[in-house]
Formats: C-alpha cells, sequence, structure tokens
C-alpha cells in the first residue's frame, strides 16, 4: 500500500526532474501514482511530449471556459482548441440549467496550469455540449448524438483522437440500451478514435451507467487510489478500472493514457494491429495485457487495472 512519504517522494522527484525547470505536480498524485503515470512521466519524458498534436474531445454538459485553466496554459498553444454546443447549435459551450461538471472533467486528462498536470498535459481539448447536464437521462442521446457526428465531421481539422463521453444517467444496466448515439459510437471506432465513459458512482454490482453500457464506448471503472480495490459502479460490461475517487475522473485518466499511448505507437512505428482489429480496440488491449489484475469479491470477477508505464514499456520493448 502507499504511504503518504512515499507519495511525497514520487511528486518531489517529478518535480525536479522537469525539463523546463517549471515546478510541476500529478493533478491528482494518489491516483496519478497508483496508475503509473507519474513513473511514465519519469522514464519517457525525454521520448514523448505527453500529448502534444492531439486533441481530446470532451462531450459533457458545458464549461466555463474563462476559468483560468482553460483560458491560460503552461504550454506552447492555448489548451481549448474548438468549442460547440450541440443542444444550441452554436459555438457557445457555456453552462445552462443543471450543467457544471464539464469545467472541471477535463483537468485529471489535460490540465496544464499553476504547475499541475493532467495525464496528456500537452494535448488540447475541444469542449462540446452536449446535454444539460452531466447526470442524465438516455432520453439526452439526441443531443449527444449530434455532439458524436459533430466529431466525426470535424476530427481530422481539430487531429481529435480521443472522446472523454462524461455523462452518466446513474441506473444499473446490465445490457445495452438503444438509442441515437450506436452508430455514431460504431462509426468512431472505425475511424480510429477512442470513446470511453465512466461507470457511474453507486457501487453497483448488477450494471452500470449509460452510455458506457453502449457497445462502440469502453466503460472505465474504478479502484481506490492506493490501493487495488475495485468499488463503485462494476459490472461484467467493465473494460478497464482506474485508480479515483470517482468514475469520472477514472475515465479522464483514461482517456489521458490512451492520447500518450497512441503518441507512443506513432513514434516507434508499433504494428498495433497484432493487438486488434482497429485502434481503439488495440490500446484498450494493451492497456490490459500490461496492467494489474485485481480481483472484486463483490462480483467474483477480476478486472484490468491501469498501468500507463508498464504500456509504453510494452510498445518500446517491441521496437528493439
Amino acid at each position: 500500500m502507499m504511504n503518504q512519504l512515499s507519495l511525497l517522494i514520487a511528486v518531489a522527484v517529478f518535480a525536479a526532474a522537469d525539463g523546463a525547470g517549471l515546478q510541476s505536480e500529478p493533478a491528482q498524485p494518489a491516483a496519478f501514482r497508483h496508475a503509473g503515470i507519474v513513473a511514465a512521466w519519469q522514464a519517457y519524458g525525454d521520448r514523448l511530449t505527453f500529448g502534444k498534436g492531439q486533441t481530446l474531445a470532451l462531450v459533457d454538459d458545458g464549461c466555463t471556459l474563462s476559468r483560468p485553466e482553460w483560458s491560460k496554459s503552461d504550454g506552447d498553444p492555448p489548451k481549448v482548441l474548438v468549442a460547440w454546443d450541440s443542444v444550441d447549435g452554436d459555438d457557445d459551450p457555456k453552462h445552462e440549467g443543471r450543467g457544471y461538471h464539464g469545467s472541471t472533467i477535463g483537468i485529471p486528462s489535460s490540465v496544464n496550469f499553476g504547475g499541475k498536470r493532467g495525464v496528456a498535459y500537452n494535448d488540447q481539448l475541444a469542449v462540446i455540449r452536449a446535454l444539460e447536464c452531466c447526470h442524465c437521462n438516455v432520453s439526452d442521446g439526441t443531443t449527444v448524438a449530434k455532439a458524436l457526428q459533430w466529431i466525426i465531421e470535424n476530427h481530422k481539422q481539430y487531429r481529435i483522437t480521443t472522446v472523454n463521453l462524461a455523462p452518466v444517467d446513474d441506473k444499473a444496466h446490465d445490457a445495452p440500451v438503444q438509442t441515437d448515439i450506436d452508430q455514431k459510437l460504431a462509426r468512431l471506432r472505425e475511424l480510429g478514435i477512442w470513446v470511453s465513459a465512466p461507470t457511474g458512482n453507486h457501487n453497483f454490482t448488477t450494471g452500470i451507467s449509460w452510455p458506457a453500457c453502449q457497445p462502440g464506448c469502453f466503460a472505465i471503472g474504478a479502484v481506490r487510489p492506493g490501493r487495488d480495490e475495485v468499488y463503485l459502479d462494476r459490472h461484467a460490461q467493465v473494460d478497464l478500472v482506474v485508480p479515483a475517487a470517482a468514475t469520472s475522473s477514472s475515465n479522464a485518466i483514461a482517456c489521458g493514457a490512451a492520447i500518450v499511448l497512441q503518441e507512443a505507437i506513432s513514434k516507434t512505428g508499433y504494428d498495433w494491429k497484432t493487438d486488434g482489429p482497429n485502434l481503439p480496440l488495440a490500446l484498450l488491449a494493451i492497456m490490459k495485457k500490461t496492467g494489474v489484475t485485481v480481483q472484486d469479491p463483490a462480483t467474483n470477477r477480476s478486472y484490468q487495472r491501469l498501468d500507463l508505464k508498464a504500456a509504453l514499456d510494452y510498445v518500446y520493448a517491441a521496437k528493439k
């Protein structure tokens, strides 16, 4: 089990090793250390940019773009590359109604401000408001589908490689629910774009939230930061577990890891086709085969926990 002293040492080592001279720290220190993020930064800081040239589409309930972590950046390009509102059909994704979540959920994957860093801290964001509130209903599939269609049409222009589909309907689905997003998810998978969603935070063991339960969307669950104990919503549909205090953060970390792993594959020329029929499935397969197996007595199942350093080691070892 991780202790506080070892965590402080790891963070201090990372800050001292920052080639830019900026005193930096992980956005979520305990979770990042547990998931091999800090170790990946330390081991591959001279070979990877951790997101430069890639854009993460954040599909949620809007965002306050004037917040300093989004309006400013410690990196070279602006953090927010483009914004869209698929509910209103305009380019202003401000929160309306009960929206609040999208202003913060990009932090674990992407923040690069004030010395705090997300997993892929040099990426950019496409901020998309797709519904009123992240705690949603499957009827929101209509406007979420419009958001996904916008990504399909614009992914090349804005270099979108990864989608954080952040909403949860807070129900225990043990099977997919037919909605308007299904064909869009299938098309994004064909295009090689990673799409994942959080499973939910109610400790359900009989199902997970929509849209995580849908085909074409990876379902990301959680272990407790600092120890491999599966908790929050989980079921046979879960594709990967990631240390975090909530599955929305688990999913955000997984999205950042997908960006970093894609960069490693591109730079090494690794043949991902040996791992899956398309790039997203290959990324997931690498994360799972290099991850840590965690047993869950509550569901009598085992899950694979993300270790980004091990995934990068696997890709770079194949280069030799």
